[in-house]
C-alpha cells in the first residue's frame, strides 16, 4: 500500500508523543505536597489561588456572552454569525437552549450580587453551583487543549483497529462503532451523539445499532469525571474510579443491547440513508502493526499545530458557552427542590432498601442522589458532597457516570437528533443501567473501602 510506504519513522514519533503527553495530563496520578492528584486538579487549585476572586464575575461574563448571543441570533440570524460555522455552532441554539442560557445567566446575576430569593442565592443552591461552575471553566480550559492530543493524533485509531474483532461478539455492534465509543469515552459523550447520528443518517448503523450506541457509550468525557471527583474530595482515587466505570460500564454495554427497550429496535437503515460497503478486512497483518499504521497515518495529516489549536479553542467555547449555562440552570433549579421540598428524597426512597441490602453506608442520604442524575450528571455530586462516608461519596461518583443519561445534554441530544429514541426509552435505559451498574460498583468499593 503506498500510504504505508510513506509513513516514516518521523509519523510514528508524530503519534506517540502527543498520546502518551495527552494520557499522561489527563489520566496519570502524580503526588503534590505529599497527596495523590492529577495535574488537571492542580490547575484548577493554581487558578483558584490566583485569580479565584474574580471567577465569579468570569463566569458572569461568558453566561451574558452565551445568552446574548443565542438571543441576537434567534432574533435577527445577523449575516456575521450566519456566515461563519463556527459561531452558528456557539450561538444558534433552540429554544429549549435560550431558555436554559437565559435562566443561567439570570442566577449567575442574582447569585454573585446576592440580590432577590434568598433560596435561590443561598450557600446550598445558586453559591454552591457557582461554585462548582467557576470549577469547571478552569478545567475546561485546560482539557480543551489537552483533548485534541488524545483525539486528533491517532490514540482513536489504534484503539478502534484492536478492538474491531470484539465489537460485534460482545457488544453486537460493527467494528467502525468502537471509533465512536472511544471518542465518547475519551472525548466527551456530546461528540460520541453527534457522530453516531451523522454514521446513522449516511447509513453505517442500523436503527437497533444506532441506539445501542448512543445510549450505551456516550460517556461524559474523562475532565467532566474528574470534576465529579474534585467535588466529592475523591481525586487521590482516580485510577480505582476511573477503572471502576470501565467494568461497570462494560456490564451495561454487554446486557443492555440483549434487553428491550434496545434489543426490540428494528435491525433496518435510517429511511433516507444509502446502503454502505461493508469494510474490508485486511488478513494479512496484526490488529497492532494495521492499528499502528493507521494511527501514524492520522498523525501524519497533522501538519501544523495551528487547526489543533483552532480545534481546541472551539472546543473551550463550546464548553464555556453550552455546559456552564445549563449547569447553572438545571443546578440551581435541582438544588432549590433538594434544598426546600421532599421531592427527590420521596423519588429516592424505593432505593433505600436497595442500598441497605448492599451495605452502603448513610443510605438514606445517599438515595437521592441516585435519581437525581438523570436530570444533569452533576447533581449526585453536588448533593453527596455533604456525606461523611468516603465510600459512598464513590459510589455516588461511579453511578452518577456509568447511568449516562440525564436530560440537561445527552439526553436532550439524543431526544433531538434522528436517532431512535424517545422519553420513555431513556426513562427506562436510565433507570435499567442504575440497577445492572450499582451492584457492580458498590461491590468493587467494598473490596477497597
Amino acid at each position: 500500500m503506498s500510504e504505508k510506504n510513506n509513513l516514516t519513522v518521523k509519523d510514528y514519533i508524530k503519534f506517540i508523543i502527543p498520546s502518551l503527553l495527552g494520557v499522561f495530563l489527563l489520566m496519570v496520578p502524580i503526588k503534590v505536597n505529599g497527596e495523590i492528584t492529577l495535574i488537571v486538579a492542580v490547575w484548577a487549585d493554581f487558578i483558584e489561588d490566583n485569580i479565584g476572586s474574580l471567577m465569579p464575575y468570569i463566569a458572569m461574563i461568558l453566561m451574558f456572552i452565551s445568552f446574548f448571543g443565542a438571543l441576537i441570533t434567534r432574533l435577527f440570524q445577523p449575516v456575521f454569525i450566519d456566515k461563519r460555522a463556527a459561531l452558528r455552532d456557539l450561538f444558534d441554539v433552540g429554544p429549549i437552549a435560550l431558555l436554559t442560557r437565559t435562566l443561567g445567566f439570570l442566577f449567575v446575576i442574582l447569585v454573585v450580587f446576592q440580590i432577590g430569593p434568598e433560596a435561590i442565592w443561598s450557600e446550598d443552591t445558586g453559591t454552591n453551583i457557582l461554585d462548582l461552575v467557576t470549577t469547571l471553566i478552569a478545567i475546561f480550559l485546560f482539557a480543551g487543549y489537552v483533548l485534541p492530543l488524545l483525539l486528533d493524533f491517532g490514540l482513536l485509531e489504534l484503539f478502534g483497529i484492536i478492538m474491531k474483532k470484539i465489537m460485534r461478539p460482545i457488544f453486537t455492534l460493527p467494528g467502525r462503532s468502537s471509533i465512536d465509543s472511544l471518542v465518547s469515552w475519551l472525548g466527551d459523550g456530546t461528540i460520541g451523539v453527534m457522530l453516531t447520528n451523522k454514521q446513522y443518517e449516511e447509513g453505517y448503523y442500523t436503527k437497533r445499532e444506532a441506539a445501542v450506541i448512543g445510549t450505551t457509550f456516550s460517556l461524559v468525557s474523562i475532565d467532566f469525571t474528574i470534576v465529579v471527583l474534585l467535588r466529592l474530595d475523591l481525586e487521590h482515587m482516580f485510577i480505582p474510579y476511573y477503572g471502576t466505570i470501565i467494568l461497570a460500564g462494560l456490564a451495561a454495554a454487554i446486557i443492555m443491547p440483549r434487553i428491550p427497550p434496545l434489543s426490540k429496535k428494528a435491525d433496518t437503515l435510517y429511511e433516507h440513508a444509502v446502503v454502505q460497503e461493508a469494510e474490508p478486512i485486511e488478513n494479512n497483518q496484526s490488529l497492532w502493526k494495521r492499528g499502528m499504521r493507521e494511527a501514524a497515518l492520522r498523525a501524519k495529516e497533522i501538519t501544523s499545530f495551528k487547526p489543533v489549536v483552532k480545534g481546541g479553542t472551539h472546543n473551550v467555547l463550546m464548553m464555556w458557552l453550552e455546559v456552564v449555562p445549563v449547569v447553572m440552570a438545571v443546578g440551581t433549579i435541582a438544588t432549590m427542590i433538594a434544598e426546600f421540598t421532599p421531592i427527590f428524597h420521596w423519588i429516592g426512597m424505593p432505593f433505600i432498601p436497595l442500598l441497605e441490602l448492599l451495605q452502603i453506608p448513610e443510605a438514606t442520604e445517599a438515595a437521592q442522589t441516585v435519581v437525581v442524575g438523570f436530570a444533569d450528571m452533576f447533581l449526585p455530586a453536588i448533593l453527596g458532597s455533604g456525606i461523611e462516608t468516603e465510600m459512598t461519596r464513590f459510589i455516588i461518583a461511579c453511578l452518577s457516570v456509568t447511568q449516562l443519561i440525564y436530560l440537561s445534554e445527552v439526553g436532550a441530544l439524543l431526544l433531538g437528533s434522528k436517532l431512535p429514541i424517545n422519553m420513555k426509552d431513556l426513562v427506562i435505559i436510565f433507570l435499567l443501567r442504575t440497577l445492572i451498574t450499582l451492584p457492580i460498583i458498590a461491590l468493587i468499593a467494598h473490596l477497597l473501602y
